[in-house]
């Protein structure tokens, strides 16, 4: 038994997140499975690196998951390919060491939040957007995304209430661009909490919209409250972009 690499791309609309669930079939991981299932004769499971949202999509999704089959790297991708739906693809497929693990050994995570700030709707982005036609102050965002930069405790920003690992993660980058009608916010970072990016998104434009000061984000992570946090944004505008390992 081999194990595998695969580099999976997919847009979420119409899919119930990532993790396979129990009380629906529309999910990014069950699709998968079924498929690799089908090709191998028997029941696979295959791990994420993460799990993105109902309605997140992804350009870089990495998974990694134990094969036995005869069929070549690229022959697995071909028919996996062959039998999965439009909306979601394998763009890579590679063996791989015996003890890489998708989720365990990602070093770094990139997550692009997309905001049009028009009340002019563009049919074709409809999907991937959140729209926000108000005006946005880009200088506060970006003083407020300067605090979060760095190696801190993040509870304040994310829903999982019962969450018992360590809460406490970098981030290493937060860039915040006008592109056209839209803004975007590219999030670079080892690890992201639950809705994390989403809160710190909606945070963000809280700001941006004159809300709250950008000295507030400090307020958020020093009191590991998420009341204090922002809206949790769409997750129709979230992209996981790429996933990097050492």
């Amino acid at each position: 038994m081999k194990n595998y690499k695969l580099v999976i791309q997919y847009e979420g609309t119409r899919y119930q997140g990532w993790q396979r669930q129990v009380t629906t079939q529309q999910t990014i991981q069950g699709k998968l499975e079924a498929v690799l299932s089908k090709m191998t004769g028997e029941s696979v499971e295959i791990a994420g690196s993460g799990r993105t949202d109902a309605g997140v999509h992804a350009l870089g999704q990495v998974a990694s998951v134990r094969l036995e089959t005869s069929l070549t790297s690229r022959e697995i991708m071909n028919y996996v390919n062959q039998y999965l739906p439009e909306d979601i693809a394998v763009t890579e497929v590679s063996e791989v060491d015996d003890r890489f693990h998708a989720r365990l050994h990602a070093s770094e995570k990139t997550y692009l939040y997309r905001v049009l700030c028009s009340d002019v709707p563009h049919i074709f982005d409809r999907r991937y957007v959140y729209v926000h036609p108000e005006k946005l102050n880009l200088a506060a965002m970006r003083e407020a995304a300067g605090y979060l930069i760095g190696t801190h405790d993040f509870k304040g920003f994310s829903t999982n209430k019962k969450v018992k690992k360590s809460t406490v993660r970098t981030i290493r980058r937060i860039e915040i661009v006008q592109v056209g009608d839209e803004v975007r916010f590219v999030y670079e970072g080892n690890g992201f909490l639950y809705h994390m990016v989403r809160i710190m998104t909606g945070t963000l434009l809280e700001v941006g919209r004159g809300e709250r000061d950008a000295a507030s984000v400090l307020r958020i992570l020093e009191s590991r409250n998420r009341e204090l946090a922002g809206e949790l944004v769409p997750g129709k505008g979230l992209t996981l972009v790429e996933v990097r390992y050492e």
